[in-house]
């Protein structure tokens, strides 16, 4: 139940972050536009009408404020830049203040204790 809510708030905060809450109220907002203009004329003057960019509807006239108010806050965001100021760095090896050869013990396998394994019967093939 709460993981099916949290993908819901994940969706509705995607869609209106990427901005897709503007186009479904153009999308309404056209829908009737056109649905007015079908009284008035016919539907290629209709299409013509609501499309054309000439004859905006209040709501049309609100979602176009509203997305310029948007972009303004948003160029305001964009001045605040953070500077990281270059330092160099120096990378310094010290070496150790003691140091201690370690010898191999037992190169040669002479000190070995026990022997080899036997290997196991082999079948004949025949």
């Amino acid at each position: 139940m709460f993981r099916k809510i949290g993908n819901l708030l994940m969706i509705f905060a995607v869609l209106a972050a990427t901005g897709t809450h503007w186009m479904i109220l153009q999308s309404v907002a056209w829908t009737r536009m056109l649905a007015e203009n079908l009284h008035k004329s016919s539907i290629e003057q209709a299409i013509v009408c609501t499309f054309d960019g000439k004859h905006p509807c209040c709501l049309c006239k609100r979602i176009a404020k509203e997305k310029q108010s948007e972009k303004k806050s948003d160029l305001q965001l964009e001045l605040k830049r953070l500077e990281f100021p270059y330092e160099k760095i120096e990378f310094v090896f010290y070496p150790p203040s003691e140091f201690r050869e370690l010898r191999a013990t037992n190169e040669n396998g002479l000190e070995l204790t026990h022997a080899p394994p036997v290997p196991p019967p082999r079948l004949l093939f025949s």
